[in-house]
C-alpha cells in the first residue's frame, strides 16, 4: 500500500506520510521511514489493541492538521470498522476494496470488482478536498524502500478512557500448518483431482518444486484440504512467484485470489477452461499423466 501511495504522491507532486499507532512500535519506524517522507508515531497503552473509537479520536486531529488529499487504509476487518467512521466525521468520499488507484488528468480513479468479481469497474470520485480508500490485501507488489523519511513523535491526545467501546480480549484463530500467502510457489488443485486419495500425488509434486499445496473452493468444501489452504474470493489472496493451477477450471471467484501471481502454469484437460486466459503457460492434458512426467523432469533438471 505504501508503494502505491508513493506512486500516487509522485503523480501529484505530493508527499507521503504514514501514521503508526500502537504501544512499543518503535521497531517499525525505521522500516516504514524507507517508504514514506514522514512517519507520524503515536504510542500509548490505550493503542495496544485496536479500538476504532480510540483510533478515530487520534486520527481526526492529525488529518485535520495535515489535510491529506488521499487516505489509504487496508481493507481488513479493522479497516472496514474505521474507514466509514472517518468518512462520516470528515465528510469525505469513501470507496472500499480497491484493487487499483490511478491519477488521470488530475482526477483520482479507483478500480474495484463488481457483481461478485465478474467485472472490474473503474470509478471516479466526486469532487472533494480529500478522499478515503480501503485497499485489498496483497494486491500491490512492494518495491524496495529508498526514502529516508523523518520520524515524528505525536502526543497521544486523549486524557480519559473511551466508554462507548472497549477492548475485551483477542481470540487468535487457529494457526494452520502452512501459510499459503507467504509461499513463493503454490500448487493449487481443483475438481480435476477427482478424489481425496489423489492428493498425495500433488503433495509429492509440490515437494519436488518446493511449493505448498492449496485448493479451490470445491476441494475445500469437500474437506480434502483445510480452509486456510483455499485460494479465491472466499479464501485467501496469494501472490507467489510461481502458481500451478492443476485441474482448476478458473472461475472468476478463484482467479480473483491469484491474479497477481508472478508466473501461472495451468494444467487442464479442457482446452476451453477459463484458467488458460490468465495463465502464462498452459498444458492441455490429463493431470494424472502430466504431473508424474513434470515431476520427473524437475527432478532430472535438479540433479
Amino acid at each position: 500500500m505504501l508503494t502505491k501511495g508513493k506512486e500516487l504522491a509522485g503523480a501529484t507532486s505530493a508527499e507521503l506520510d504514514v501514521v503508526l499507532l500502537g504501544k512499543t512500535v518503535g521497531d517499525f519506524t525505521k522500516l516504514l521511514s524507507a517508504y514514506a517522507n514522514r512517519v507520524l508515531v503515536v504510542e500509548d497503552k490505550k493503542l495496544k489493541n485496536f479500538n476504532s473509537s480510540t483510533y478515530l479520536e487520534v486520527l481526526l486531529p492529525l488529518i485535520t492538521e495535515h489535510t491529506p488529499g488521499l487516505i489509504l487504509i487496508g481493507h481488513t476487518g479493522f479497516g472496514m470498522d474505521l474507514a466509514p467512521r472517518l468518512a462520516i466525521e470528515l465528510d469525505m468520499p469513501l470507496i472500499t476494496d480497491c484493487t487499483d488507484l490511478t491519477i488521470e488528468d488530475g482526477n483520482l480513479f479507483a478500480t474495484r470488482e463488481m457483481y461478485g468479481g465478474k467485472i472490474n469497474a473503474k470509478v471516479s470520485f466526486c469532487k472533494s478536498q480529500g478522499y478515503i480508500a480501503t485497499v485489498r490485501q496483497g494486491i500491490f507488489s512492494p518495491e524496495e524502500g529508498t526514502l529516508k523519511g523523518e520520524v515524528v513523535s505525536v502526543a497521544f491526545p486523549l486524557t480519559e478512557e473511551i466508554e462507548e467501546k472497549k477492548f475485551l480480549e483477542y481470540v487468535e484463530a487457529a494457526v494452520g500448518d502452512v501459510d499459503i500467502t507467504q509461499a513463493d510457489t503454490v500448487v493449487a488443485i481443483g475438481r480435476g483431482i477427482k478424489e481425496e486419495k489423489n492428493i498425495p500425488l500433488i503433495n509429492e509434486f509440490a515437494e519436488t518444486v518446493g511449493g505448498v499445496v492449496a485448493g479451490s473452493r470445491p476441494v475445500i468444501d469437500s474437506g480434502w484440504l483445510p480452509k486456510e489452504r483455499q485460494v479465491g474470493q472466499s479464501g485467501k489472496t496469494v501472490k507467489p512467484k510461481l502458481y500451478f493451477a492443476i485441474g482448476i477450471s478458473g472461475s472468476f471467484q478463484h482467479v480473483s485470489g491469484m491474479r497477481s501471481a508472478g508466473l501461472v502454469v495451468a494444467i487442464n484437460k479442457d482446452a476451453g477452461a477459463p484458467i488458460f486466459s490468465v495463465a502464462d503457460y498452459g498444458i492441455v492434458g490429463d493431470l494424472f499423466k502430466v504431473i508424474p512426467t513434470l515431476k520427473d523432469k524437475v527432478k532430472e533438471t535438479k540433479s
